[in-house]
């Protein structure tokens, strides 16, 4: 075996590390550019990622070719829709897709509002899927975007359905993206969550919503992601908020029975 290729780590002899600096190079300008909303020129990627230019060229343009990112006529690099797409057609997250969408709908129809579904990513929460409320005004969450999960009802309810070791990693992924401490209160809240089994307060972000939230689970009861109703307070009457988040619970029990989960 060639030097260099294969390492011992220092905390456990038996484990080994394989150098693969090609690939490292693609996911570091990946994972770089998913944080960044209009993209980054090349220097600006080589300048981020301390290398030369002439270190990233190739790889800027095989993952180019390859459809996972685009030049903008900025000369800029954006992420493509590309791993979103891989994402979608993973086998669980397709049939996470095609059991929720459907109810889905008929909430939204049922409550003439919006829901959309959401998923943790590294500390923050990535819309997969959104149904749009039956009227000519209804708030839009676009699909693929992504929030912070401590601005995100769909967030928290997850984030509380979590086996403590799992949410204390993604809380450290939190920090350390952020560089920002985790709230005081979060914990007391978060429990708060767990026992009432769904969230409902004011919108982190706009004034006059109130997000309803409520987990999915899959099998083993296991938390995969949370259906979300931006509940708008509609004049002249309209299915309640306490209603709204009636039907919202009954929606993920479910999506979530239907996937793999025991549900009373």
């Amino acid at each position: 075996m060639s030097p260099g290729l294969l390492q011992k780590t220092a905390q456990n002899s038996e484990s080994v590390v394989y150098a693969t600096p090609a690939l490292d190079k693609g996911l570091d300008i990946l994972e770089l550019l998913a944080h960044e909303r209009i993209g980054l020129t090349q220097s600006e990627i080589a300048r981020a990622l301390q290398r030369t230019v002439s270190e990233i060229f190739r790889m800027l343009n095989t993952l180019e070719r390859r459809g996972y990112i685009v030049e903008t006529a900025q000369d800029r690099y954006v992420l493509s829709l590309r791993l979103f797409q891989l994402v979608q057609e993973h086998p669980p997250t397709e049939r996470l897709l095609s059991e929720a969408l459907p109810r889905m709908h008929r909430l939204s129809e049922k409550l003439i509002q919006s829901c959309h579904l959401g998923v943790l990513e590294s500390g923050r929460v990535v819309i997969l899927a959104q149904a749009n409320a039956p009227a000519s005004v209804g708030l839009y969450v676009k699909v693929g975007s992504a929030v912070d999960l401590m601005e995100a009802a769909t967030g928290q309810v997850i984030l509380a359905h979590l086996p403590i070791e799992s949410r204390q990693k993604i809380l450290n992924d939190w920090q350390k993206e952020t560089g920002r401490e985790v709230p005081s209160d979060l914990f007391d809240h978060l429990n708060t969550i767990e026992r009432r089994g769904y969230e409902k307060r004011m919108s982190y972000q706009i004034e006059g919503i109130t997000n309803i939230s409520c987990p999915v689970m899959r099998e083993g009861n296991r938390v995969v992601a949370a259906l979300t109703v931006p509940f708008i307070k509609r004049l002249g009457g309209g299915v309640s908020l306490r209603d709204a988040a009636t039907f919202l619970q009954d929606a993920t029990r479910e999506i979530s029975a239907a996937i793999g989960a025991r549900t009373l």
